[in-house]
């Protein structure tokens, strides 16, 4: 079985409900995984933007939600769930500096956002809410499967 994630609020490649956004709630989609390799031991999830600030002339890719440490049982977040991780998991810091998740916000045009997880072999130390960089530097040589789910934004969309 291939490694996937999927959302209850969207399709892939579709429009990310606006609750999910600046201009809503600013709530997390619901996101659940399965299919991962028997030896995972944590998951983690990134979720972030190519094409800031606009997809036309794309500078940076705006990071949305940092988590890792998601234990091994844990196949899904519920709507909302960045307000409270499972047990075990930790927050990482998005580019507004914050921990938690922080909806599309695009200034312009419609952009794209990539949730992804990762199946790693191993649980990854305390890194006191690190950054996507830090993150995947730590994740560097863990990583035994990765799957993800795009969805569009575009404000008054």
């Amino acid at each position: 079985m291939a490694f996937t994630i999927e959302s209850s609020a969207f399709q892939s490649n579709s429009s990310i409900p606006r609750k999910h956004t600046c201009e809503g709630h600013d709530i997390s989609p619901p996101l659940a995984w399965r299919g991962e390799p028997n030896d995972t031991k944590s998951f983690a999830l990134v979720v972030d933007d190519p094409d800031a600030p606009d997809p036309k002339a794309p500078k940076t890719t705006w990071v949305h939600w940092v988590v890792y440490n998601l234990p091994p049982s844990a196949h899904s977040l519920p709507e909302g769930g960045s307000q409270k991780l499972v047990p075990g998991a930790r927050d990482g810091k998005n580019d507004w500096k914050h921990t938690g998740y922080g909806g599309p916000c695009p200034p312009v045009g419609r952009h794209r956002y990539f949730h992804k997880v990762y199946a790693l072999d191993v649980e990854l130390p305390d890194l006191h809410e690190p950054t996507k960089a830090q993150l995947e530097a730590a994740m560097r040589g863990h990583i035994v499967a990765e799957a993800q789910l795009i969805g569009t934004y575009q404000k008054g969309g």
